[in-house]
């Protein structure tokens, strides 16, 4: 029988989530370039954010920044906890080559987008218990547009390595810096 090389074969638009690998044994492969999906991430960053004793005890707010800190990281994710108090933003960015996903843990939260080609950015708005999903390279805006603190959870995959900045012009996003992790956060 002559072997076949699938090597150059591109799989990563094939849905397997109906598929029971459960009896297989994968103890032997490789997998340091795996990504967690979009939606695994989801459940990841829904589960802490569901259980604020998680949480609570760790969470801090700041006047001066919005307050991070990174509460998990792997060989294929990482989880961060942000807090969020009234008026602090991300200001346009995304996330590298890494998809996420964000669940709300307490109050509300906006996030900004701007469709392709446009100048002007649509809302969607998410309280406690809501997760956003989102795959490589999208950007958003992140801001608590209301009057009491927020806390969310987000979860990248691969970890992240850096965060390109943009500015909202006429003409569209503009990319202005790019951030490098452990350099910059």
């Amino acid at each position: 029988m002559n072997a076949i090389d699938i090597s150059a074969v591109d799989i990563s638009a094939v849905d397997i989530s109906a598929v029971d690998i459960s009896a297989v044994d994968i103890s032997a492969v490789d997998i340091s370039y795996a990504k967690a999906s979009q939606r695994r991430l989801g459940q990841i960053v829904g589960a802490i954010a569901a259980h604020p004793a998680s949480w609570r005890d760790i969470v801090r707010f700041d006047a001066g920044r919005r307050w991070y800190r990174r509460l998990e990281l792997t060989d294929d994710h990482e989880v961060w906890l942000l807090s969020w108090l009234p008026g602090q933003q991300t200001g346009f960015h995304d996330h590298g080559e890494a998809v996420g996903a964000f669940a709300v843990a307490q109050g509300r939260l906006r996030e900004r987008t701007v469709p392709a080609m446009r100048s002007i950015a649509r809302n969607r708005t998410f309280a406690a218990g809501d997760v956003r999903p989102f795959g490589a390279g999208h950007v958003h805006d992140v801001v608590n547009a209301w009057a009491g603190p927020a806390v969310s959870v987000h979860a990248y995959s691969p970890p992240l390595t850096a965060m390109r900045r943009y500015r909202l012009t006429g003409s569209g996003l503009v990319h202005t810096s790019t951030e490098h992790a452990e350099l910059n956060w």
